[in-house]
């Protein structure tokens, strides 16, 4: 059987990254622009790559302390990204976040982030977002306000992206 993958992705090894979507009770959400490819200069949530021996929960904490400073709880899974771009292959677990430190903390880049800043949920078209991670900020935002929580599916626009999508109280 003959691959529909690209031929310059049928070598790669898929390397396993998380993402953690935090926001404060201003609505505000916490971005990084990023340093490193794929996708540099981009504006993304925090996160980066699971270290051997390493849990999703503790990575996911490891990397928002090291990109941004600021101390974090894991809550759900939002959404998975299976990612071929710029010659990687990741694939990406999203966590819903809590600040373990509430609002007092301030974002300060360090590591793989240039910049990192809390981000008004209604100025995200200001900046030049990594492609996909406006559909995961919403879901996490449903989530934030009450919808429930519903089976990750295949996103319509990305069919590399699963997210939740919200459903009322029927269940629907």
């Amino acid at each position: 059987m003959e691959s529909q993958m690209p031929a310059a992705h049928q070598t790669l090894l898929p390397a396993i990254g998380v993402g953690g979507l935090v926001f404060n009770t201003k609505g505000q959400v916490l971005l990084v622009q990023r340093r490193y490819p794929p996708q540099a200069g981009m504006w993304h949530i925090p996160g980066g790559r699971l270290e051997p021996q390493e849990t999703l929960i503790a990575c996911c904490q490891r990397e928002i302390l090291e990109e941004t400073g600021i101390n974090i709880i894991p809550g759900p899974i939002i959404a998975v990204a299976d990612r071929m771009i710029e010659g990687f292959h990741y694939v990406i677990i999203d966590f819903l976040i809590t600040l373990a430190e509430g609002d007092a903390c301030e974002p300060v880049a360090s590591s793989d982030a240039l910049e990192a800043r809390w981000v008004d949920v209604t100025s995200l078209v200001d900046y030049p977002l990594v492609e996909g991670i406006l559909e995961v900020i919403k879901s996490g935002l449903a989530l934030l306000q009450g919808s429930s929580p519903s089976v990750l599916t295949q996103h319509s626009d990305h069919p590399w992206l699963f997210t939740g999508k919200a459903r009322d109280d029927d269940g629907k």
